[in-house]
């Protein structure tokens, strides 16, 4: 479990800093710049911040964790370091942010924002289901905890189907086992269901090569805004899907895809790290992560994702 522990939060770490330069640009913009991205060329996002501070909840509280706890953390470890804007997060942990200043109480924080969808709570599911292994219920039941916070709807299912596949992928499911358990864990009338199953079904007609038809079937061209939940879960599922579980193929395809590249790169990476450990992540990846700098989140600051999986993996 520990292995498997250091992979998930490794490959995360991995996924979000590749994407982080394809960030909001399309496919065919990042086949000019770079053809395939394959090698990391900086740090992190929040998504990897986010991931860790989502970890010392559980570290603290364990399967008692309640929303209460979640939005307690926020008011003592987030908020009073939180600047306007804050650098590098996202919509729905700023509505967060400011919700909590007004004294609002989960659920309403997560209500109180026009942003409840948002894939914030998505990018930071992986460490729920390292701390369930074999049970994605729980692990899908632990990070609605915290998606109460800070989300609501599809931005909660997003999560829990990411912390369900994270779960099945450390009890060593395989790919098609591990997106049927991200789909058991959340409505099958649900936004995000009906995005992962479109994703599956565009990989089995078109193959590993199709982008285009990916973003034909989940993508929301009109909308500004690239970190919708429901398409950033299905892409990076369908990433992993088209990696056949290798870190490196499911990672590498996933930001292939651009828009929220950073955060399907991070989902898809902890979902790959969880089922095939450490040594699965290329070396030349894990040897670019370095502690993360608080850039986001102050409170995280010199946090090591190796050191937070240790601490995950102590707890089961």
């Amino acid at each position: 479990m520990r292995d498997r522990a250091r992979g998930c939060l490794l490959g995360l770490a991995a996924g979000d800093a590749l994407g982080a330069p394809a960030e909001n640009l399309t496919p065919a913009e990042i086949r000019r710049r770079w053809g395939r991205l394959t090698e990391i060329e900086g740090g992190g996002t929040d998504d990897t911040e986010y991931a860790i501070f989502a970890a010392s909840l559980l570290v603290r509280h364990g399967h008692a964790l309640t929303s209460r706890d979640v939005a307690e953390a926020y008011r003592r470890e987030v908020v009073p370091r939180a600047q306007v804007p804050m650098r590098g997060a996202g919509f729905s942990e700023r509505g967060t942010v400011e919700a909590l200043r007004r004294g609002l109480e989960p659920p309403l924080t997560g209500l109180a924002h026009q942003h409840g969808w948002s894939d914030g709570l998505a990018m930071r599911a992986a460490p729920y289901g390292i701390f369930c292994p074999g049970d994605p219920v729980e692990a899908a039941r632990l990070v609605e905890q915290d998606g109460l916070v800070s989300a609501s709807g599809e931005g909660i299912a997003g999560g829990r189907a990411v912390a369900a596949a994270v779960a099945a992928a450390m009890a060593g499911a395989g790919p098609r086992d591990v997106v049927q358990a991200a789909l058991s864990v959340i409505p099958g009338d649900s936004w995000t269901a009906r995005n992962v199953l479109r994703a599956c079904e565009s990989l089995d007609r078109n193959g590993t090569e199709a982008v285009e038809a990916l973003h034909e079937a989940v993508v929301v061209r009109h909308y500004p805004w690239t970190d919708l939940a429901p398409e950033a879960v299905a892409l990076a599922l369908a990433a992993f899907l088209a990696g056949d579980g290798d870190v490196e193929a499911s990672v590498t395809f996933g930001v292939s895809l651009g828009r929220d590249a950073d955060t399907i790169g991070a989902i898809a990476g902890a979902v790959a790290g969880a089922a095939r450990g450490e040594a699965g992540v290329p070396a030349r990846w894990a040897g670019a992560i370095g502690p993360v700098t608080g850039k986001c989140l102050p409170v995280v600051a010199g946090r090591h994702v190796l050191d937070t999986a240790d601490e995950l993996a102590e707890g089961l």
